[in-house]
């Protein structure tokens, strides 16, 4: 996946008018992290001009903010800035070589597409907070990263500037203050101010929360300095004197038999409590390995499906899965598909994951497709002829019930089960070898798309 034009060139020219590069914080930083033999720097006094000049066998030119800030961090200048500002994601992504890197560049496409309807109107802030609220409630930062990316910086710079009161609920308080300082750190200039709150104390998942911890060492007993008995008997030492005679003690009066017979003791003590804790770890029930059946994958039918207003990659569509109201969901298909071939369609859809924005629209699950390796080919997975809408999709003798979506999410099932989906030489889809199927049949791609990743 690629999030900005690739070029061959590794430098560009950009050209920005005064008003834009002065109020514009993230452009500003952006251009700030380039050496001036990178990029160059055009400025023009009036209006309201933006536009990246790059070379590649000829000449190529963009006008879009948002392609233009993430083509300078990515592709555009060879992923100079890949790490500071993609996460590491960039490279990693480049011809489809890392589907979680792919996963984290369209979710921060989708970021920056959700600042810009913010900035411009298109998307109340009251609407967003909450839902930002919750996803950060497992999370450090929007995508998976180290460190802020563009994601964070483009939503925190316009929070920042939209939300007059700068109220913010407590995981985006503690993310904006840890973004915002990231930023200033990074050379930003006129942040917007961040009103503290004394009674919002830092949270951060760190995705170890549910290993047993680990016991504190006690600590080591120093002693009182202060006159003591030597032992437990009521003689006090004698300083002035002798030393304490320590015969007096009647544990010293030991015979070498007693001293054996209580190290029996001990020794079979110790044996049979580590008998009782093996017979134990062996009647533990074995933990369940993770498997396909933990995702909730139903048979669906669309109702209805449009274009996105701002994006030219998404059908918006209405799904009916069995639920009393059909779901909203976002499918990245426009390039393969045309809006009637969708409506009344019968497709696979996983419904257990968390809903996200997609440019801005909110979806509540994820279509299945088929595709090839360098996902020019793409279609859809359906279930067999007369199947049930909101059947769930079982594979193969796998057993297991739909985990809740806060654990998918957390647990990151979707991305440790999705890369063994495939279709066999059939088109069947599979995971593992175990066949998908409902009651009435195989589930396979719509047009037999042999050994594809379906996802």
């Amino acid at each position: 996946m690629t999030i900005g034009v690739l070029s061959s060139s590794a430098t560009g020219t950009l050209t920005v008018s005064d008003s834009i590069l002065k109020n514009d914080i993230v452009l500003k930083l952006v251009i700030g992290l380039l050496s001036n033999k990178q990029l160059k720097v055009v400025k023009v006094a009036k209006g309201s001009e933006l536009k990246l000049g790059l070379s590649q066998n000829g000449s190529i030119e963009l006008t879009q903010r948002g392609s233009i800030i993430r083509s300078l961090a990515g592709p555009a200048l060879h992923y100079v800035l890949d790490d500071v500002l993609l996460g590491g994601h960039g490279a990693a992504s480049k011809n489809s070589a890392s589907t979680k890197s792919c996963l984290a560049l369209s979710s921060l496409q989708s970021w920056m597409t959700v600042a810009e309807r913010l900035t411009a109107g298109k998307t109340s802030i009251e609407v967003v907070l909450p839902q930002l609220d919750s996803y950060l409630e497992t999370k450090s930062f929007l995508i998976p990263s180290p460190r802020s990316t563009l994601a964070d910086m483009e939503m925190c710079s316009v929070l920042l500037r939209v939300k007059k009161d700068k109220k913010f609920p407590r995981n985006v308080q503690r993310w904006l203050s840890t973004v915002r300082a990231q930023m200033a750190l990074l050379g930003a200039t006129q942040l917007p101010p961040l009103k503290s709150d004394s009674n919002t104390m830092p949270s951060f998942f760190y995705g170890t929360e549910d290993a047993e911890p680990t016991p504190k060492s006690p600590e080591p007993d120093v002693g009182d300095t202060t006159d003591k008995p030597c032992n437990k008997t009521d003689k006090p030492c004698d300083k002035t004197d002798k030393p304490c005679d320590k015969t007096d003690n009647p544990s010293n009066n030991i015979t070498e038999e007693q001293k054996k017979a209580a190290a029996e003791k001990r020794a079979k003590k110790q044996a049979a409590k580590a008998a009782k804790g093996k017979k134990k770890n062996e009647n533990a029930p074995a933990a369940a390995e993770l498997n396909i059946m933990a995702l909730d994958i139903r048979v669906g039918k669309i109702l209805s499906a449009w274009h996105h207003e701002d994006t030219e990659k998404l059908f918006c569509e209405e799904i009916d899965v069995g639920e009393e109201k059909p779901r909203k969901i976002a499918s990245g298909l426009r390039a393969f598909y045309e809006t009637e071939d969708l409506v009344n369609r019968h497709v696979l859809v996983v419904c257990n994951l968390k809903a996200r924005p997609m440019a801005g629209f909110p979806s509540y699950g994820m279509v299945l497709c088929a595709s090839n390796d360098d996902h020019t080919k793409v279609e859809f997975v359906v279930p067999p002829p007369n199947a049930p809408i909101g059947e769930r999709v079982v594979f193969g003798n796998l057993e297991g019930n739909p985990e809740p979506e806060n654990k998918v999410g957390k647990k990151k099932m979707l991305e440790k089960l999705i890369p063994d989906l495939k279709t066999n030489e059939d088109g069947v889809v599979e995971w593992k070898k175990h066949q998908a199927k409902t009651t009435t049949g195989e589930v396979k791609a719509v047009n037999g798309m042999a050994n594809a990743s379906v996802g």
